[in-house]
């Protein structure tokens, strides 16, 4: 069984060895794949016998393949044509580097290189695409700007360097998206002022942080579009149709109770002696409840600028409501629960400041806009 076992993991090692000499890819005709793995596995291991006989076939099919190709793409009548010229162009000098860098391939095989090829085609369909891509640009639509903001960056992908065509790719995001400017709510109280100077600072915080929501959604702050003389495509406005803070509610209970048993309540004489004496006790316990409220109503609005036609209507609520509990009681403390006992060492607290309960009722409002505004911007 031992004996078996090796055979079976030298035969394993065997077919590995062949694969990643490139054999299987040359007799599957892939001879790029086949090359790129006879010269990976001769970097590693110079007397590997299997790549050394793979590669000289698998580089002299494969280069004669892409040539092929590449006349064949030359007398295409296919848009960007060139782009495929330029990949096989490239593929050939990747050959040529890695067989330069590999001691063991040069003494097999002498590869060619297309250097000059490659450039005159890199220049060839960086013109066609750019040409496309500025043609669309200059339709000014949001789906052509779109459209040229792909090509641009398929052209960069190749030829980074190629004329202005970066500053077109920016220039082509900025007619391929939707502007959008978010107006602040406005609190006509001197009083609530810096609570709602929190809340502005959190819709700037989401503009900052989500200045491009997504690829083509840009949200500008009212200053900022004003500042550039933007004329957006949407516009945000949010109001605060409602609020209330403070609104406070007090309950209060009374009780008497009575201890579940007997309790020492005091002495007696009995035969001249002094004995305990064991009874019910009873208290008067007054459980007190005080909430504070405080809520409001956020008018969502987005329309369209051009038009004026409103897109989204909604409505956010938010509310916060904070509450203290304590007790008191006349009468026996030993007829008190545990849970009354513990209420009873507690005192009436005074609630948090209106500023800050104003803050507390926005903190769900700011989540539902946020999340609301993506929502809606997903299907643009």
């Amino acid at each position: 069984m031992k004996t078996i076992k090796v055979l079976l993991i030298l035969i394993s090692i065997t077919i590995i060895s062949c694969s990643k000499s490139g054999k299987k890819a040359l007799e599957s005709g892939n001879y790029y794949q086949a090359a790129i793995q006879a010269i990976e596995k001769l970097r590693k291991d110079s007397n590997n016998d299997k790549s050394l006989e793979v590669l000289p076939n698998a580089y002299g099919l494969a280069k004669e393949d892409l040539l092929k190709d590449i006349g064949r793409a030359k007398v295409a009548n296919q848009q960007f044509k060139y782009e495929r010229v330029v990949e096989d162009y490239k593929k050939l000098n990747d050959l040529h580097d890695r067989i330069e860098k590999c001691v063991a391939c040069r003494n097999i095989v002498s590869p060619d290189s297309y250097y000059s090829e490659y450039q005159k085609a890199v220049d060839l369909a960086a013109n066609e695409r750019y040409d496309f891509a500025n043609s669309l640009l200059k339709k000014g639509t949001i789906d052509n700007g779109r459209a040229a903001y792909d090509n641009f960056n398929a052209l960069l992908a190749f030829a980074p360097d190629f004329k202005d065509a970066s500053e077109k790719a920016e220039e082509a995001l900025f007619v391929g998206s939707y502007h959008v400017v978010v107006e602040q709510p406005a609190i006509n109280s001197k009083m609530y002022q810096y609570s709602n100077e929190f809340f502005q600072s959190k819709i700037d915080e989401f503009l900052q942080t989500n200045r491009r929501l997504n690829k083509f959604i840009r949200f500008y702050q009212p200053a900022e579009a004003k500042e550039i003389k933007l004329n957006p495509d949407h516009v945000v406005r949010l109001e605060f149709i409602e609020f209330v803070v403070g609104e406070t509610n007090l309950k209060s209970d009374k009780e008497t109770v009575i201890s579940k048993d007997s309790v020492k309540t005091g002495t007696a004489k009995l035969g001249g002696k002094n004995v305990d004496v064991y009874g019910l006790v009873k208290a008067t316990i007054t459980r007190y409840q005080k909430s504070v409220r405080s809520r409001g109503i956020m008018s969502l609005e987005i329309y369209d600028y051009k038009s004026k036609k409103v897109l989204l209507k909604d409505q956010l609520p938010g509310e916060f409501v904070w509450d203290t509990k304590w007790a008191s009681y006349n009468g026996d403390e030993r007829a008190l629960s545990k849970i009354d006992l513990e209420a009873t060492k507690f005192k009436e607290q005074m609630p948090p400041p209106a500023q800050q309960m104003f803050i507390e009722f926005c903190k769900p409002i700011y989540d539902q806009f946020s999340t609301r505004i993506k929502k809606f911007y997903d299907k643009y």
